[in-house]
């Protein structure tokens, strides 16, 4: 997920082409992370540190790590820890960016400092993006009690797991209503009352839809949306079966969807942008509070 987010951060502030962006995530697919940029990213050892074993494995012949090790700049398990994190998504982001010949070390380290102090980031903050933790993710980008946070984190993982690996979230916030092309939405009632929609452009909308179905010929606006709707009602679901285990009784009412700029009104609702399948939608959830949705 942060790839994609300093990915856009890149382009946004000038240092990336879009072309070029889409260069690095193609080498990414294929890529494993040097050490020693996992090593300077998780602030392990300095840049100049880097360079110092990396001009060192020019003469000696060892590895990166036995290097790191006798100069005492890492740790056995520090070492194991760096070998974890090659699999590592933005690890792979930043060794394309490098390999490519689009940014240095350096480089990438400013604009990921910049990143941070763009957006208020503490260092555990940045840790935990870099590490890809949806749920602990979730508490840094939802200022919202435990229930949203607990909703969202099973919403963003659904939509990770049907529909795109590659989303990435922004900053959630507070809204009274939320008026889109088209959406879908559907309410859970008993002992606890919830509103959940996605909602957004109409392409972007159909995208989600695509990628949910594996189906790229959908065409019309009904099946694009009944798709959706029946995205919405899984991921429901699996938070009702959850609930149940718990003894808690809540029922899921028919998933409905709306056209033509109809609008959410809620005494309070937060909305989640979700930016998946090359769009952006609105992940709107209201924990007990009345909903009305009015449709054209």
């Amino acid at each position: 997920m942060f790839d994609r987010m300093m990915g856009q951060f890149l382009v946004e502030s000038g240092r990336l082409g879009k072309g070029q962006l889409a260069e690095v995530y193609k080498r990414q697919a294929s890529q494993r992370a040097k050490l020693g940029v996992i090593a300077v990213s998780e602030k392990l050892i300095t840049i100049a540190q880097a360079e110092e074993i990396n001009a060192l494995q020019a003469v000696e012949d060892k590895r990166f790590g036995d290097i790191a090790i006798e100069r005492g700049y890492l740790n056995s398990a520090q070492l194991e820890r760096l070998v974890d994190l090659q699999g590592n998504a933005f690890h792979a982001f930043s060794q394309s960016l490098i390999d490519l010949g689009y940014m240095s070390l350096e480089e990438l380290s400013a604009a990921t400092s910049d990143y941070q102090f763009k957006n208020g980031l503490l260092d555990t903050d940045m840790a935990v993006l870099k590490n890809d933790d949806t749920e602990r993710v979730i508490d840094i980008f939802v200022d919202s009690n435990e229930k949203y946070k607990e909703l969202f984190t099973m919403g963003v993982k659904d939509l990770y797991r049907l529909v795109d690996c590659n989303l990435w979230i922004g900053k959630a916030y507070k809204t009274t209503n939320l008026k889109c092309e088209v959406m879908g939405f559907q309410k859970i009632s008993g002992s606890e009352n919830i509103f959940l929609s996605i909602a957004g452009k109409y392409d972007d909308v159909q995208k989600v839809a695509k990628a949910y179905t594996k189906e790229p010929f959908i065409e019309t606006e009904e099946d694009a949306l009944d798709a959706v709707c029946e995205l919405i009602n899984c991921i429901n679901g699996l938070y009702v079966s959850e609930q149940s285990r718990k003894n808690i009784s809540v029922d899921l009412e028919p998933p409905v969807y709306a056209t033509t700029y109809s609008e959410i009104k809620a005494e309070e609702a937060v909305v989640l942008p979700v930016y998946i399948c090359d769009g952006e939608v609105k992940f709107l959830i209201s924990v007990g509070t009345a909903v009305n949705v009015l449709m054209d």
